[in-house]
């Protein structure tokens, strides 16, 4: 004997999948402008009510932890497509233009994530990012494009500590957007150079 769905379950599982594509859209689009905006404007956003939202995330912070694990996973595959051959300072400033207007386009939504998400579960969701990074700085380190004199560990944290320090600064008016790739790229290149290198 074979069971079928009934079409009303698979009407409903489609409508909660609609609900729920809904919801992360309008949350990340809301958390990029606003790192505190609320539930009911993120429900509102996504044409639900708030019981629909709580249905489908328990809390806002577990909202948020979804949308900033989405957001890091489109974040590296993008990544993905930018060419890391060739000299590694040159890399590196193509792979931090790129992270930047990625961390951009998410705007406040690192702001939201580092006040909603536990310090501990905030950093696990960036491993995936560090591995990206990681081969790029040893083979910089090797051939001495960029100091050996520090923890490698210490400059991966260094690169994503400026981005997120940038987002921020855009955030509250600090610096424009426009001027943040190249802030970026400065501080880090910076901070990089083997000393005695120009």
């Amino acid at each position: 004997m074979s069971w079928e769905v009934p079409a009303v379950t698979t009407a409903k599982r489609a409508d909660a999948r609609k609900n729920i594509e809904s919801i992360m859209d309008a949350a990340t689009a809301c958390l990029a402008r606003d790192p505190d905006v609320s539930v009911a404007e993120i429900a509102k956003a996504a044409g639900v009510g708030r019981v629909t939202l709580y249905g489908h995330f328990e809390s806002r912070s577990t909202l948020v932890t979804q949308v900033v694990e989405r957001a890091i996973q489109q974040t590296d595959e993008a990544l993905a497509a930018v060419d890391l051959d060739g000299d590694p300072r040159t890399a590196l400033s193509n792979l931090l233009e790129a992270s930047w207007r990625l961390t951009q386009q998410y705007g406040a939504l690192i702001v939201a994530a580092e006040q909603s998400m536990p310090h501990e579960q905030f950093q696990a969701v960036h491993l995936g990012l560090m591995d990206r990074w990681k081969p790029l700085m040893e083979r910089g380190r090797r051939d001495g494009s960029f100091r050996d004199d520090q923890p490698l560990q210490w400059q991966l944290t260094l690169l994503q500590s400026v981005l997120h320090a940038a987002s921020g600064a855009v955030y509250r008016g600090e610096i424009k957007a426009t001027d943040a790739a190249a802030l970026i790229d400065d501080t880090v290149q910076s901070a990089l150079t083997p000393p005695g290198k120009d």
